[in-house]
């Protein structure tokens, strides 16, 4: 447990050097500046773009268009910029070759992953709720908060997307020992997901739809049964990954 918590600690302090920490905090403040303004501006941009002759008649914005803004920034954007800045998590270790001396002084190879993932993971929740709670207050200044059910699930089904996220990068840096394996990794393993969500027969046992669907379960049009399958295979994934970048770390030369 001490070299868990040192090698933690190292973790932490790379990632303020690095600016890892900063990057994510930035940028998910945006977002959750930018979710109900984009929301509230909307209807007038869109008024403004039509033709003259042209009546388009939008409804009021309400609590749910922010919302919605919310799950498109943080599940598309956000995500995009999460693997950005995780991406050489494992890879810059091999290039570095900086476990060399730790691990020849006998610290644990899973004492790295876990450390790794826990950062990691720890950085994403605070950035992520970091977002969540600046659109809430912007949002519940602008508009009352009505018509939302399964809040709970439908935020934390988008957290825990992207804790897959990350265990894939760390996989894939300990599987191929570089960035770009590590980005191919989870490029592919997202790509793949959105061909399997292709079949609706398959949709609710897909990860994805914890990033793309999030809307379907806060207004009610699917229910929390439907997301279940697919939060207990995300879930199996992450703690799967976690083991297979042990095993793999393991038999990879430093």
């Amino acid at each position: 447990m001490r070299a868990y918590l040192a090698f933690t600690k190292k973790e932490f302090i790379e990632n303020l050097r690095t600016y890892r920490l900063f990057i994510m905090l930035i940028v998910f403040l945006l977002f959750g500046i930018m979710n109900p303004a984009i929301a509230k501006i909307m209807p007038d941009i869109l008024k403004s773009a039509t033709t003259k002759g042209m009546k388009i008649t939008l409804p009021p914005p309400t609590a749910l268009d922010s919302w919605g803004q919310f799950f498109k920034n943080a599940g598309q954007m956000g995500l995009l910029v999460l693997v950005i800045v995780f991406c050489g998590i494992m890879a810059n270790e091999f290039s570095r070759g900086t476990l060399i001396n730790m691990l020849t002084k006998g610290l644990k190879r899973s004492t790295v992953i876990f450390s790794k993932f826990t950062m990691a993971a720890v950085i994403w929740t605070l950035s992520y709720l970091l977002c969540f709670i600046v659109t809430y207050f912007y949002t519940a200044y602008f508009w009352k908060m009505s018509g939302m059910h399964h809040v709970f699930l439908t935020f934390f089904s988008l957290w825990l997307f992207g804790i897959l996220l990350i265990t894939l990068l760390i996989f894939g840096g300990a599987l191929f020992k570089n960035i770009y394996g590590s980005l191919l990794l989870t490029g592919g393993s997202i790509v793949v997901m959105m061909l399997i969500n292709i079949d609706p027969k398959l949709q609710k046992y897909n990860p994805i739809i914890l990033s793309s669907d999030n809307m379907s379960l806060l207004t009610a049009q699917k229910e929390v049964a439907d997301f279940m399958p697919a939060i207990i295979i995300c879930a199996t994934l992450i703690i799967a990954l976690v083991v297979l970048s042990v095993a793999v770390f393991n038999k990879k030369q430093v």
